[in-house]
């Protein structure tokens, strides 16, 4: 079982840290192969939106970066899991850089889907994508908290992702309760 971490923090030490090395730990002891990237370190650029991923090289990035391994990847890991600093309820501009420059993974074509259009995924045929979301704030801010899960809830369904675990963590970070996320890990690993 593969699993992908998507870290946007902004930092290489502090609260996000913590918590992507305790995320990290806790999937290697369930047998888990993890691969981290820290975003901030890898060289992505932003998606220009030409759409050469799906009319000139469908299925592959026009741009020769990081991101086109780093989609590889995602669609090849059977866990996705993604770590970001809440910033008004949305991703920092680490992750949101990577998740749009996962548009290769998806078609031109559209689907209808609960009376809503969205585009069909390139590899598979819709089955339900693994997704873990972590946000970050240093203090309670319940309406940054609700932007970010109504983020996640959308992006859950462009992802075909139906039962996601969405998780937020504010504050201390030194003793992390996992357990929401460890529950989801579990319940996934007798899917996989």
């Amino acid at each position: 079982m593969k699993a992908l971490i998507l870290d946007g923090s902004r930092s290489l030490d502090g609260p996000l840290a913590t918590i992507n090395n305790e995320v990290t730990l806790l999937l290697e002891k369930n047998g888990w192969e993890v691969e981290n990237f820290h975003l901030l370190e890898e060289n992505i650029a932003t998606c220009v939106g030409c759409f050469g991923c799906w009319l000139k090289t469908p299925g592959e990035c026009i741009i020769k970066d990081k991101g086109p391994e780093i989609a590889k990847k995602f669609i090849q890991s059977d866990l996705k899991v993604f770590i970001t600093p809440i910033t008004f309820g949305g991703y920092s501009y680490q992750l949101k850089k990577m998740v749009d420059r996962l548009l290769p993974t998806a078609t031109p074509f559209f689907k209808i889907m609960k009376g809503e259009m969205h585009h069909v995924p390139r590899y598979g045929d819709g089955e339900d994508n693994n997704l873990i979301w972590i946000g970050y704030l240093p203090q309670q801010d319940t309406e940054s908290e609700n932007i970010f899960r109504k983020l996640t809830e959308r992006n859950n369904i462009n992802m075909y992702c139906s039962n996601p675990c969405v998780e937020i963590f504010t504050g201390d970070v030194e003793d992390l309760d996992l357990s929401k996320i460890s529950r989801h890990i579990e319940d996934k690993e007798v899917l996989v």
